[in-house]
């Protein structure tokens, strides 16, 4: 059982930055593929970054390339830097973990943390 915890959420300005964290508990970390994903009310929960095991292989939605940095420690913490943030980026924000493979849906993660508020305004 693998579980989860976000932080680091919280409210900014449009162009601000905020860096997400997500504390795993599991000692085989290093064993799982990571994800993060947002959603908004009404929307369905969508992709936002993946990483690989050993830290290579990230991938990125096309709406946050070159403003968003996914990266994992040997601490079981996964991490998100959120720089240059537009209002689009508002949601809640998941970490998502993967036994077999890297993904860059939501379905096949097996387990999810309960996610963090990001809230930007204008």
């Amino acid at each position: 059982q693998v579980q989860l915890v976000e932080s680091g959420g919280g409210l900014v300005q449009a162009g601000g930055s905020l860096r997400l964290s997500c504390a795993a508990s599991v000692r085989t970390f290093n064993n799982y593929y990571m994800g993060w994903f947002r959603q908004t009310p009404g929307k369905e929960r969508e992709f936002v970054a993946t990483i690989a095991r050993t830290g290579g292989g990230i991938f990125y939605a096309d709406s946050v390339k070159g403003r968003f940095t996914i990266s994992r420690d040997n601490a079981r913490t996964l991490y998100l830097q959120m720089n240059n943030l537009k209002p689009e980026d508002t949601g809640v924000y998941y970490c998502a973990a993967s036994g077999d493979y890297q993904r860059t849906t939501r379905f096949g993660y097996e387990y999810w943390g309960q996610g963090t508020q990001v809230t930007v305004s204008s």
